[in-house]
């Protein structure tokens, strides 16, 4: 399918297989999924990097959770994280950053694209927290990153598909308008015929049945882990085939 492209949201390197071998073209590999992704852990970079031979790797750059208004402190830790990633051999990064008004940060982020150069750059889903998301798509192409991810200010993509198809009209091919959040087999050609988008963000993750989830009596619960799938990497990409 030459005309779409999707991407997994991969929370360690066993959801970065699932995703190569269901046939994503990348993954962008994060770590505390339910914060909203926070850059993942020397390991697991350099092993998803090892591993992956097919899909492409990026990584989120974020040193925290909560909002996009960083620090210069955290600032440099990013700039580092990138170095890193450039060392270890992905293909791409991810990040997006504030100003306290809700603009882009254009300073910082052009710290970070310099950083970044020769890499793939996503401006991650602090673009649906700009406070008008117009200009906010010019700054970031005016930047020279390569695609937003963005849900068109939304909880989801497929409640943004409005906002979505005016941006990716006001692109006009300039950058890759990459449709994420809650985006699933079951909405998937949806948002792609309202929106005219082809490329896609999604998860596929499943909870996992494990072994040893035994009790001592105290009734204390630490969650199910969720992972990515290759049943739903499939299925997903099968719902946009015509």
């Amino acid at each position: 399918m030459p005309n779409f492209q999707f991407e997994i949201c991969a929370n360690g390197v066993e959801s970065c297989l699932a995703a190569q071998k269901g046939g994503a073209y990348r993954v962008e590999l994060c770590a505390s999924i339910p914060e909203g992704g926070t850059t993942p852990s020397y390991g697991e970079i350099k092993i998803a990097r090892k591993m992956l031979t097919t899909t492409r790797l990026h990584v989120i750059i974020r040193p925290r959770g909560g909002n996009f208004v960083y620090s210069e402190l955290e600032a440099e830790r990013m700039l580092a994280d990138i170095e890193v990633c450039r060392k270890l051999g992905a293909d791409g990064v991810v990040f997006g950053c504030l100003t306290p008004d809700g603009d882009i940060d254009i300073p910082l982020c052009k710290r970070l694209m310099e950083r970044a150069e020769g890499m793939s750059v996503t401006f991650h889903r602090a673009f649906d927290r700009a406070r008008n998301p117009r200009q906010a798509l010019e700054d970031i192409i005016s930047l020279g990153c390569d695609r937003i991810l963005t849900s068109g200010q939304q909880p989801t993509a497929d409640k943004g598909t409005a906002l979505l198809q005016e941006l990716n009209k006001q692109a006009q091919g300039r950058i890759i308008l990459l449709a994420g959040s809650g985006v699933n087999e079951d909405n998937i050609l949806q948002i792609h015929r309202e929106t005219g988008i082809h490329e896609f963000h999604f998860s596929a993750r499943e909870p996992l049945e494990e072994a040893g989830n035994t009790t001592n009596g105290n009734n204390l619960s630490f969650g199910n882990r969720m992972q990515t799938t290759v049943r739903r990497v499939q299925a997903t990409i099968k719902a946009l085939q015509p």
